[in-house]
């Protein structure tokens, strides 16, 4: 996708608090023939930025979501990264890595499970998949409460819960599923979403839930 092993590769370690983070990501990718990987660290912020408008592929490892979106925008590069989505550079995540890439993001999971108005935790992320609230470890960890209450929170939204070994490729309104786990969407942009007051239960009627996995698509309209 993004051109072949050749193209400049960049890793942005940021979400984690490791000496040595973003090595293995850097060596995942050299193991598979690039030739040209990065990690890069923000304490030269021109440094950090010549080398994201040259790289053909950016990589988030894991960690913490809302770290890496800090980072980011305390090294002022948000708009940056958003300007090289649009560009057609290829962006691809793990973990923090894959939710960070939501503009409705969920930084942690609540104090408590609730379907509850406000219980999931919410905070601004990349947008580089504007329409998608994206959760990870979703099967293992039992993220489905979260996930819905989030959706319910925001019904121009679709949610994606994305279990481990287990990848999405979004190219414009298309979700393409590969790995060896479940995807599940959860999409109430055309329910009967109740909006309560902040902390009352929540309710819905006529959402739509999907259960994918490798080598199933779903088409969304993006704009809707």
């Amino acid at each position: 996708l993004a051109g072949g092993p050749s193209v400049a590769i960049v890793v942005l370690p940021q979400a984690s608090a490791s000496e040595d983070r973003g090595l293995a990501s850097a060596q995942m990718f050299r193991n598979t023939g690039a030739r040209h990987v990065d990690v890069v660290e923000l304490d030269d912020r021109d440094a950090a930025r010549s080398k994201i408008e040259s790289a053909r592929l950016i990589w988030f490892p894991g960690g913490s979501q809302s770290k890496l979106y800090d980072a980011l925008d305390k090294a002022e590069l948000v708009d940056l990264i958003r300007a090289r989505h649009e560009a057609g550079v290829v962006f691809g995540g793990t973990s923090a890595g894959a939710a960070v890439m939501s503009d409705v993001m969920i930084p942690t999971s609540p104090a408590k499970p609730a379907l509850r108005v406000g219980n999931t935790p919410i905070k601004r992320g990349l947008g580089l998949t504007p329409t998608l609230i994206v959760d990870q470890h979703f099967v293992e960890r039992q993220r489905m409460t979260r996930l819905l209450s989030a959706v319910l929170d925001h019904p121009q939204q679709l949610g994606v819960g994305i279990s481990e070994r287990t990848a999405i490729l979004v190219h414009k309104d298309t979700i393409q599923v590969l790995g060896d786990g479940s995807v599940v969407i959860i999409d109430p942009r055309s329910a009967g979403v109740a909006v309560p007051n902040a902390g009352q239960l929540q309710s819905a009627r006529n959402l739509q839930i999907h259960v994918l996995k490798a080598g199933d698509q779903y088409k969304f309209d993006a704009n809707k």
